[in-house]
């Protein structure tokens, strides 16, 4: 198993949890930012039962395009031999029920159909590799990974996975063999090439610099800490202690989440951090940022070293 394409947290999960942390989300912000970590919580898992898989597959995650102006994305792909493996995968917890195609959770909410957005999605993909000029056939799979998940008058359909037959699904790609190893190169460039690097989907609430509450955040209990100490800062809620480095650091990364098309200077970044000297965090920037000296706006940018 080889993974062209690694899995990385989401942007706007990113955004959402840096927010959260120095701003007031409103309750439908907060629950898009439970679902996303719940969301990339499943798909990890699922990672991991792909490392299983031997290393003729090869596996690209959190795949977008768009075909002829409509969006879709691929939690998983799996190349093996002549065929395209497509698997979204659903971290769903409790219990559902299906009622003449619709799908509800227990309390009666109706919800997405996400057998009909696999589908969906494999039918686009399977245009898209047409018109790409390969003759892959394609294998689409919905993932219940969690085993909390039960779903009432579920249909006899072996693209649905359920929790209890995972590991005989999974045991099963193991066994499938290849007679001639199939070179994947093109087709993996192509993939690669028209991925869409960006969401078109924004759910990042407005917020502004001044708006966000300043401060280095303890990154034990999600307080702010209140005291500077040299070498260490101790929080005074839970008592965790880290290096001052690991701390302006963290919040750096903070920063450049939020405002990445701003640029990274000794002035903000003290007064994003509040509680640290000029002093120190000059010499941290100096230490892990490359500096780029032009008068009143010499900022810092990632260093090589």
């Amino acid at each position: 198993m080889s993974f062209i394409k690694h899995r990385s947290k989401p942007d706007e999960m990113k955004v959402l949890e840096t927010l959260n942390d120095r701003m007031n989300l409103t309750v439908k912000e907060k629950y898009d930012l439970t679902n996303l970590a719940k969301g990339f919580e499943g798909e990890q898992k699922f990672d991991e039962w792909l490392l299983t898989l031997s290393n003729e597959w090869n596996i690209l995650n959190d795949l977008r395009f768009e075909m002829n102006n409509t969006y879709y994305q691929i939690d998983s792909l799996s190349l093996f031999s002549e065929t395209i493996y497509q698997f979204e995968v659903k971290n769903y917890e409790g219990d559902y029920y299906i009622e003449k195609d619709t799908w509800y959770s227990i309390k009666g909410k109706e919800i997405s159909n996400p057998f009909l957005q696999l589908t969906r999605a494999e039918s686009l993909l399977r245009r898209f590799i047409k018109s790409l000029g390969f003759n892959y056939s394609i294998e689409s799979y919905l993932i219940f990974i969690n085993p909390e998940f039960h779903l009432y008058h579920a249909p006899r359909n072996q693209q649905i996975i359920f929790p209890t037959q995972l590991p005989r699904f999974m045991n099963n790609l193991s066994k499938k063999t290849s007679k001639v190893a199939k070179n994947h190169t093109k087709i993996v460039e192509q993939l690669l090439h028209f991925h869409l690097t960006e969401s078109p989907y924004n759910r990042i609430p407005k917020y502004t610099f001044d708006g966000l509450k300043k401060g280095i955040i303890c990154i034990k209990c999600r307080s702010f800490i209140n005291t500077f100490n040299r070498m260490y800062l101790i929080c005074d809620h839970c008592g965790n202690r880290e290096k001052v480095t690991s701390a302006v650091l963290r919040s750096v990364d903070d920063y450049m989440i939020l405002f990445p098309e701003e640029k990274v200077t000794r002035k903000v970044i003290q007064e994003w951090c509040k509680i640290v000297p000029g002093k120190t965090i000059i010499n941290i920037l100096s230490d892990h940022y490359k500096m780029i000296a032009s008068g009143k706006n010499s900022h810092y940018i990632k260093s090589d070293k």
